[in-house]
């Protein structure tokens, strides 16, 4: 029993170091060990894909016998197609891009009696540790995956557009081989005439603006065999993860979408008026860019003139006071190829929101309507009349600058004494106690360019809702006091008090407010009685002396020339 064991024993010995030297089991079939499996797994290998992947050739050993990695270039091949080994064909089979596996391939589908020159013997069992790279049949064509699509899309890529889009390029691995963010600029091109190449080409059409959509194409849509000799290697699957920023046609015009139009509109712009309007501009996928709020002061320019882009121009020709349009204008009629700098892009359409405020015509006139007017009208006013009115005063979008019914009382001036703007003066003119006006004063009629700090904007039309309230007639023009009875043919002595042959100017004051007071004699209205007694008493007073001699002292009626006296 002990021999039997004994011999038992050496045999198990013998057994054991004839399978260490042995050669591996041999194997039916291949063997697939999947060592790394994506998450996401668009695509899997079939019979006759064309695929990129990346291998090391071993022994069971371990032993290496060839990498692709060594040759730094992807094994290319079509599958399934005897262009490999029998087992490589059937193990590339099912392989996800990403994925990695490690076949093992018996002799008889791989190299079998034969082996492979001197590198592999005959007979050998093959490890291949594969990472698939790439997979494309050459039927596929371009692959679109819109993942987000904007609410509005009013439009969308034709051929012939100019689009201005950003992008990140990668191979079908994930691999970046370019982007236009790392840059900070978009890419730029007309889509379907050849600019670009064909897959991109296909892609971009029927996006809109803010679209962003996954485009994947075979690379003989690509860059072919040959790749672009840098980055992309020959015949490399493409994938652009794209969003589209901006879209436009050479034969675009300006786009108007009216919202707001007033009720009443009874004008509206044409070229060579003048505009004052607020705006916001943004670039066609919303980014601002500008705003006439943010500085709280209109944007104020002649239309149809040249003074702004060709664009704005056109669209804020017809347009009424309080309308709001959006002004959709492609690049050409804007800042062209070249933009502005840091805030508007070469080739950018640009959106301008706008809201016109006031708008009016160098040749244009005050306007007046009248609201209401009595029956009975004695008399109208005129210049040189005291008149006392109250208002309502307003810009032409509304907004309120002043009115007197705050302050309770009147406005009081002497019409033709340039008290008040020339609009107002003509507007005031001609009217009856009782009337009530609406005045319209074009701004070079009112305050002009520079308008009234903090009050009155430049270049502002200024709107007067008017009530008389009363008129005191004044003058004949030229005169600052009129006898209402016949003069004294003592005029000097009356006034000579002192009988000194000479008036002095207490004397002439006080014989002056005593005809006004009397009723024999009266002042213009409207002005301060002791400043008007002065200007009569310089004028008399020829010499400046300070006083009125009798050869000095004249009548209005004697002077040849006109002047504020007697």
């Amino acid at each position: 029993m002990f021999q039997c064991l004994h011999t038992m024993l050496f045999l198990s010995v013998l057994v054991a170091f004839a399978a260490c030297d042995a050669p591996p089991v041999p194997l039916d079939d291949i063997i697939i060990e999947k060592t790394f499996v994506p998450e996401q797994c668009l695509r899997a290998v079939k019979v006759g894909d064309y695929v990129r992947y990346h291998y090391n050739g071993m022994f069971p050993d371990g032993k290496k016998f060839d990498s692709s990695y060594d040759r730094s270039s992807t094994y290319n091949v079509f599958v399934g197609k005897k262009q490999l080994i029998e087992g490589m064909d059937k193990g590339l089979v099912g392989m996800c891009v990403n994925e990695r596996r490690l076949v093992k391939i018996p002799p008889q589908l791989a190299y079998g009696k034969r082996g492979y020159a001197d590198i592999i013997p005959p007979d050998s069992i093959l490890h291949f540790d594969v990472l698939l790279l790439d997979v494309w049949s050459p039927e596929d064509g371009v692959q679109i995956n819109t993942y987000h699509t904007p609410s509005i899309c009013s439009r969308k890529v034709e051929v012939s557009d100019y689009v201005r889009y950003h992008y990140n390029g990668t191979l079908l691995d994930g691999t970046l081989f370019d982007s236009s963010h790392t840059r900070m600029r978009t890419y730029d091109t007309y889509v379907g005439i050849g600019w670009l190449i064909a897959g991109m080409d296909q892609g971009l059409l029927g996006m809109c603006v803010g679209e962003k959509r996954i485009i994947t194409m075979p690379p003989s849509l690509g860059y072919g065999e040959n790749g672009d000799g840098s980055d992309i290697p020959g015949q490399a699957s493409l994938v652009f993860d794209v969003v589209l920023l901006d879209l436009h046609n050479p034969k675009d015009g300006i786009a108007v979408t009216n919202q707001v139009v007033p009720e009443s509109c009874t004008r509206k712009t044409i070229a060579g008026d003048f505009v004052r309007y607020h705006y916001n501009g943004s670039l066609l996928d919303g980014t601002f860019f500008d705003s006439s709020y943010s500085r709280n002061r209109t944007y104020d320019t002649y239309v149809g003139r040249g003074y702004v882009i060709a664009g704005m121009d056109e669209g804020l020709i017809g347009v009424c006071v309080g309308e709001r349009r959006t002004i959709t204008i492609p690049p050409h009629l804007a800042y062209g190829e070249e933009g502005t700098g840091s805030k508007i892009p070469g080739s950018a359409v640009l959106v301008f929101e706008v809201h016109i405020i006031d708008f009016h015509n160098p040749s244009d006139s005050t306007e007046v309507t009248v609201n209401y007017k009595p029956e009975e009208c004695s008399k109208a006013t005129k210049k040189g009349d005291f008149v006392k009115y109250h208002y309502n005063a307003s810009l032409m979008d509304g907004t309120s600058i002043d009115s007197t019914y705050a302050y309770g009382k009147t406005y009081n001036i002497v019409l033709g004494a340039n008290q008040v703007v020339p609009g107002m003066e003509d507007g005031l003119l001609d009217m009856c106690v009782g009337e009530k006006r609406h005045i319209v004063i074009p701004p070079h009629l009112g305050y002009g360019e520079r308008g009234v700090t903090d009050e009155v904007p430049g270049s502002a039309v200024l709107v007067f809702d008017v009530e008389l309230i009363d008129l005191e007639e004044g003058l004949p023009e030229g005169y600052m006091f009129i006898w209402n009875e016949d003069v004294s043919p003592d005029l000097f002595s009356e006034m000579d008090k002192n009988k000194d042959d000479q008036v002095e100017p207490s004397e002439f004051t006080d014989y002056i407010m005593r005809q006004v007071n009397e009723g024999k004699g009266r002042l213009a209205p409207g002005f301060d009685p002791y400043r008007i007694i002065d200007n009569m008493f310089s004028n008399q007073d020829r010499n400046g002396d300070g006083k009125i001699t009798e050869a000095e002292f004249k009548l209005k009626a004697d002077e040849a020339a006109a002047h504020d006296e007697l």
